[in-house]
């Protein structure tokens, strides 16, 4: 996996997580939702990048 969409998949995923407990903190669905969809957004890009890396080898 490339170091840098290695990062980006992970940034994705911090932040993603960070607002969905802001969002069930202050108790507002629609934030947990969008920190919910950015968290796997992160987990999807980082096992696309795993993918890659294991046809590669």
């Amino acid at each position: 996996m490339s170091a840098e969409e290695k990062a980006k998949a992970k940034a994705e995923q911090v932040t993603g997580k960070a607002k969905k407990a802001a969002g069930r903190a202050v108790g507002n669905e629609r934030v947990e939702a969008e920190g919910s969809a950015r968290e796997t957004k992160g987990d999807l890009r980082g096992a696309k990048e795993k993918a890659k890396d294991a046809l590669d080898d």
